[in-house]
């Protein structure tokens, strides 16, 4: 089994591929994306003269979102396929043998692996960018349980194909005549004899334990029930304190942006008259470069002027003293 991403983009357009391999993409591919990519890979087929492969194509049912998460549990835990599928054998073998002590055990295992298990779909989900609720968790959980006591079941979920979650109210045939207590009428003609008295006692004492085992086994499930329960409470109560954090901050933003405007605006008035005081500035300082010009020129003019003055009065006093 590959570990594809769900981005997986696949042979390019006009490439001839078998079912398999499109399936394989397209199941890799977040729900959203699985109804426009499989329109495409059969028009892919049909374009290449292929009308049978376009059809199938287009028969592949979109997975819903319990569906996707099973299946991205397998594509992204490849590693976890082969352990649970072994676990299913075990139990099934188990329930064919009667094996009470080895059915407690496994029922045991059964449930935290399949809660440990369903706990990491879920953080898969979000990871990939779909959040899920315990409901969803839950219709994973069934298609794991489905997974331990059906085959079938196990072969469908490994391929990593799966359009709804499955369910496992099948449970175990065998376990269950026996724990039930269903079995063939015996030969009327029969006699009844003490080895078959002995065979009896001891099937009766084999149901005994596997009823006490099936027993401890649904108590392990309400108590895995309950502490689901209680985490979704507490998760719930989390959510709710988030929440109020989040809204504080809300309105602590709020308040910020609108002092931030407030700010924003004084800073706009500020420029405004500082860009005014800059004109007058700059005003005054030409007045002023323009008033010394002046003044400097004002100075050279009564320079000259003196300098004439005094040369008018030199000549009027050479006559008089001649």
């Amino acid at each position: 089994m590959r570990n594809s991403d769900s981005h997986t983009e696949g042979p390019s357009r006009g490439t001839l591929v078998d079912l398999d391999a499109v399936a394989d993409e397209l199941y890799a591919l977040r729900p959203e994306d699985f109804v426009a990519a499989r329109d495409r890979r059969a028009l892919d087929a049909r374009e290449a003269g292929d009308q049978a492969l376009a059809k199938e194509i287009g028969a592949l049912r979109r997975p819903n979102l319990a569906a996707w998460v099973s299946n991205l549990l397998v594509r992204r835990q490849p590693e976890e396929v082969r352990p649970l599928l072994g676990l299913g054998e075990e139990l099934r073998r188990a329930h064919r043998e009667l094996d009470g002590a080895q059915l407690r055990k496994l029922a045991r295992r059964q449930n935290e692996v399949i809660g440990a298990l369903g706990r990491q779909a879920r953080k898969l989900a979000g990871q990939a960018g779909h959040p899920v609720g315990e409901g969803v968790q839950r219709e994973v959980e069934e298609t794991l349980h489905a997974v331990l006591a059906d085959p079938r079941a196990a072969r469908e979920w490994a391929a990593g194909r799966l359009v709804k979650p499955l369910s496992s109210t099948a449970g175990f045939p065998a376990a269950d005549e026996a724990v039930l207590g269903s079995r063939p009428a015996p030969p009327a003609a029969e006699p009844r004899t003490p080895a078959r008295g002995k065979g009896r006692a001891q099937g009766a004492e084999r149901r005994r334990h596997l009823t006490e085992a099936r027993e401890e086994a649904d108590a392990e499930r309400r108590r895995h029930l309950a502490a689901a329960r209680e985490e979704a409470r507490e998760a719930e109560r989390e959510l709710r304190a988030r929440e109020t954090e989040a809204a504080d901050a809300a309105r602590a933003a709020d308040e910020a942006g609108a002092r931030l405007t407030e700010a924003e605006e004084l800073v706009a008035e500020l420029r405004e008259r500082l860009r005014h005081a800059e004109e007058g500035q700059r005003r005054a300082r030409a007045g002023e470069r323009d008033a010394r010009e002046r003044a400097r020129q004002a100075g050279r003019a009564a320079q000259e002027a003196r300098r004439r003055a005094g040369t008018a009065a030199a000549r009027l006093e050479r006559p008089a003293t001649g």
